[in-house]
């Protein structure tokens, strides 16, 4: 019966103790965010619209024009004449990342740039962790960059 308990009691104990092995620091955490963010952009360089589509969250919300566009398909439909062009109108790159410490959501912000590299804007873009690791953009909202920089009143 002693044997019986201590295995009860050790092997919840065990499975806790490798999970923690497995944990990822608030570090690494926000390097994924920061690389996700990176490899999004780097889908209008590429101009691979089809690429792009991947990072967007099925309920992602993008802010842009007089409505948001609500949705994965919205998102992915709205910013489809982006990529039709043989030139990127814009980039972004990432400059700031924060990670909640559940490591579940994240908000990353940087630069926009025009098409000759002058910074034109601030995009801000809050990522959420899906079930398998993955990073999925869920809020994506920019602002020009002289409005972004003036103090708060």
């Amino acid at each position: 019966m002693r044997l019986t308990i201590a295995r009860f009691v050790l092997a919840p104990v065990t499975c806790l103790l490798a999970l923690a092995a497995l944990a990822e620091t608030h570090e690494q955490l926000t390097q994924q965010v920061r690389d996700a963010e990176n490899a999004f952009a780097a889908t209008m360089a590429a101009r691979d619209h089809k690429a792009f589509a991947t990072f967007i969250a099925d309920d992602a919300i993008f802010f842009g024009g007089d409505t948001p566009a609500r949705g994965k398909a919205a998102v992915v439909e709205s910013w489809k004449g982006l990529y039709e062009k043989p030139n990127a109108p814009f980039s972004w790159r990432s400059e700031s990342v924060e990670v909640l410490d559940s490591g579940k959501l994240a908000h990353s912000s940087g630069p926009v740039l025009n098409a000759k590299g002058e910074r034109v804007g601030t995009f801000n873009s809050i990522w959420r962790r899906e079930r398998d690791g993955s990073w999925k953009v869920v809020f994506d909202k920019g602002c020009d960059a002289c409005r972004c920089t003036e103090p708060a009143k």
